[in-house]
């Protein structure tokens, strides 16, 4: 058995997407509207901030900043309201006094709303005690803030049960903040139920997507994203990398094959699973998000549009995520351009996503350079790929130097990215080592490759471990390299299955290999369907000619991809059917490549068809390149023509070159001319 190494390249971008947090509350407003059992105004918080600190860590449980209205003035309306708001509550009115401390809070004056605050709560306005508990964390005295957002808790307010949650949850109390989180979301507190998620997914506890799904449902627009990305990992077994594409790696083409596939990076990329209807769910809650301007939705949702192939649609999404400053999504949108054929458009979101350290984009402009023979700029750029923290850089400035004969830059670079853990580069380390000779220091890195699950490289060790003429060794990683789909690794294991007499099973290989466009493969397997059926004999007269047989259809496709074998094999099978244009066809295809049996063949049909002469030439052909039947009828011909000196020359030729019927025949014949010669 046996195959070429090869190398393939990539430029997927492994790094981790920034883990998720907690929003923050920004700002929290009362309204005026009395609420009924004496409380005097409603307490809303808005939507978070989209967030970029640790996972699992907690903000202040109660940050809030004053709101202003439209414009930066208060309308005449709110100005009035304010007013008579004051002269009710400085006549002592409880509900006024709550209002005003909230609007006065809003708009960040401390010292004014404290008083108003103070005297709702000490009337037993619930909203207000939360407002107070608000006030005092804003001024550092997080320990009396905890307290007044007990009482306003104690009293149903949920918004004070959710902050004293965060509260907490900062000291570490988790059974303490689990359930005054889970006080707050009962209640149907948006923010109470993501804070609550969050708590409960930090411990892996399966209740965190009810929590989810709650604030989500309430328009919660990191809950959405999170519970999108929490569907997708839940959605399949292997999920997938949809923002790195394959890589124009020099001297690798614009797309590798199988072995080149980006690694899929597990943590944060859309998945194609079994599970459609989550999955389908799950971009419903991108969706929302992203409609909410939460950007990283934005970009997984382009994703699963493209996946969807709607480019136009993902496009769309891609650019709103990159206007907001993701740069990976710049990254995809390159690569979509580029798709397109715009590639000068591509080259300018690439650009800004490399200026804002993304590795992936680093690495495209860097093949894009190398595409155009701009050696040091594309160097320039695997570079700044490699800085950014993209393993896949250091890979390609590899296949850089080993596509301008670099080699001992190329092992160098190749090693870095090995030992980082780029399974194609120890791929690509050990061919260069085989290449220098060096098997020994090649099996390892083979070997890791392969553990790791590079194709290319399972392939290569079932190579060199058939160059050993170890073949037990070499079906079990030829194996393993077919079952992730590698066609030249089918080949082999159907082969060796032949050989061992394994039919069914190595038919199953051939049919994977040649249909993933292996000439040999489909010239194999069309060989083991042969020899399930009779020779077809020439169609009687006045017949249909027969159609064509799967073993015909399969010689034919090897045929038309090259292989001369089964060139040869078409025209006979032509021949047999009467079809004498196609079997000269391919007999002339198969001889002008430089096969013997096709010269051979294609003589015969042109002798039968009168052109002698032109038989002769594609005899001689054959004969020269040691055709002992062609030599033979070269023979026979120069002693019809007399040419006896002629005849004796070809008859020592067909002797040498045999089969032994042939060299028997040869042998009479040269007798009988000499005999002739000498009478």
């Amino acid at each position: 058995m046996n195959a070429a190494f090869g190398v393939a390249a990539t430029e997927n971008n492994e790094t981790t997407d920034t883990p998720e947090t907690p929003e923050t509350p920004e700002i929290i407003k009362a309204t005026e509207t009395a609420e009924t059992a004496g409380c005097a105004a409603t307490v809303e918080s808005t939507e978070f901030t989209e967030s970029t600190g640790s996972a699992g860590t907690g903000r202040s449980a109660g940050t809030v900043g004053a709101t202003e209205t439209p414009g930066g003035a208060e309308s005449p309306e709110s100005a009035e309201s304010e007013a008579r708001h004051r002269r009710a509550a400085d006549a002592g009115d409880t509900a006024s006094m709550s209002v005003l401390g909230a609007l006065l809070l809003r708009r960040g004056d401390l010292d004014g709303a404290e008083p108003y605050l103070r005297g709702a709560t000490a009337d037993g306005d619930r909203a207000a005690a939360n407002n107070l508990g608000v006030l005092l964390h804003q001024r550092g005295y997080t320990d009396d803030a905890a307290g007044w957002w007990r009482i306003a808790a104690v009293a149903g307010s949920a918004a004070a049960a959710h902050a004293l949650g965060r509260h907490y949850r900062e000291r570490g109390d988790e059974p303490g903040a689990e359930y005054w989180l889970r006080q707050s979301a009962e209640q149907g507190h948006a923010l109470g139920a993501y804070a609550l998620a969050d708590l409960l997914e930090h411990r892996s506890d399966v209740g965190a997507e009810r929590w989810l799904r709650a604030a989500a449902e309430q328009g919660h627009r990191e809950a959405a994203y999170r519970l999108a990305r929490m569907l997708d990992r839940n959605a399949g077994d292997d999920p997938h990398d949809a923002f790195g594409r394959p890589g124009l790696g020099p001297g690798a083409g614009d797309r590798p094959g199988a072995a080149g596939r980006p690694v899929a990076r597990k943590d944060d990329g859309p998945v194609a699973g079994p599970a459609t209807g989550r999955v389908g769910e799950a971009e419903q809650w991108y969706r929302q998000a992203a409609a909410r301007g939460h950007r990283r939705a934005a970009l997984h949702l382009g994703a699963i549009l493209e996946q969807r192939g709607e480019p136009k649609e993902a496009g769309r999404w891609y650019l709103i995520s990159a206007k907001a400053g993701e740069a990976r999504a710049a990254c995809a949108l390159g690569f979509l351009l580029r798709d397109a054929g715009d590639e000068e458009s591509a080259a300018v979101w690439w650009l800004r996503a490399a200026q804002d350290g993304d590795g992936n984009a680093a690495n495209a402009l860097g093949a894009l350079h190398a595409a155009r023979g701009e050696q040091q700029t594309a160097e320039r750029w695997y570079r700044a790929a490699m800085d950014a923290g993209d393993v896949n850089g250091a890979y390609n400035l590899g296949l850089l130097c080993a596509a301008q004969d670099r080699t001992a830059q190329a092992e160098q670079w190749y090693r870095r990215a090995a030992y980082a853990g780029h399974r194609e580069a120890a791929n690509a380390l050990a061919v260069l080592l085989l290449q220098a000779g060096d098997a020994t220091g090649a099996e390892p890195w083979f070997s890791k490759a392969a553990e790791a699950g590079s194709v290319d490289a399972a392939f290569n060790l079932g190579i060199l471990y058939a160059g050993r003429d170890e073949d037990r060794m070499a079906l079990v990683w030829y194996e393993r390299a077919a079952a992730a789909g590698h066609t030249e690794a089918a080949l082999q294991v159907g082969m060796a299955l032949l050989h061992h007499g394994e039919e069914q099973e190595a038919e199953r290989h051939l049919r994977c290999a040649a249909g993933g466009g292996s000439a040999e493969a489909a010239f194999r397997l069309a060989g083991v369907l042969d020899s399930r059926q009779p020779p077809p004999g020439p169609p009687a007269l006045g017949e249909p000619m027969p159609e064509k047989t799967e073993c015909e259809e399969w010689y034919e496709r090897a045929a038309e991809q090259g292989h001369r074998r089964a060139q040869v094999r078409v025209g006979m099978l032509a021949a047999a059917r009467g079809d004498v244009d196609s079997a000269a066809r391919w007999y002339r295809e198969a001889a002008e490549s430089g096969s013997r049996n096709g010269a051979f063949n294609l003589g015969l049909l042109l002798a039968r068809e009168g052109s002698e002469r032109e038989a002769a030439l594609w005899w001689s052909r054959a004969a020269n390149d040691g055709h002992g039947r062609a030599a033979l009828r070269l023979a026979l011909l120069a002693a019809r023509r007399g040419e006896l000196a002629e005849g004796q020359r070809w008859c020592a030729r067909a002797v040498e070159l045999g089969p032994a019927e042939v060299a028997e025949r040869a042998a009479r014949l040269r007798e009988a001319l000499h005999q002739e010669l000498t009478a």
